[in-house]
């Protein structure tokens, strides 16, 4: 299956940008129009499935890169950072769109879960749990 290395990476990849590609513009979508129709779109049937597809096609690659490099959480300290994270990262969007009760803590909600996606992709990139701290 190495040998599929580079085109599973590609699908991750591409994977990780739609994924908070998405979440951005929905979290941005909620914020500008609350009670309008983008609001509305936001969170509509259709959107929320693309979110699942794309996430489920994310964490698939993942697992698949996972075992062609024979790198593995709670072994390799940078996935565990991942995964911890990752979990971070839903727990704190799930609360951003369904739970927040005022606009400015969706705002907050929603800000802290982009940072919390942007430190994992710094990860990713340094192979390294401190991610863009890492020297």
């Amino acid at each position: 299956m190495i040998e599929f290395h580079a085109e599973i990476r590609l699908v991750h990849i591409w994977s990780v940008i739609l994924s908070g590609s998405l979440f951005f513009l929905r979290g941005a979508a909620l914020l500008a129009g609350e009670g309008r129709a983008a609001a509305r779109l936001a969170m509509s049937t259709p959107v929320k499935l693309t979110s699942y597809t794309i996430d489920t096609v994310l964490l698939t690659a993942a697992l698949m890169l996972m075992t062609v490099v024979q790198q593995y959480p709670f072994i390799d300290a940078w996935l565990t950072v991942k995964v911890v994270l990752l979990f971070v990262y839903v727990g704190i969007g799930i609360a951003a769109f369904r739970f927040a009760r005022t606009r400015a803590e969706r705002a907050g909600l929603w800000a802290a879960a982009l940072l919390v996606f942007l430190y994992i992709v710094s990860v990713a990139r340094a192979h390294d749990p401190l991610g863009i701290f890492a020297g």
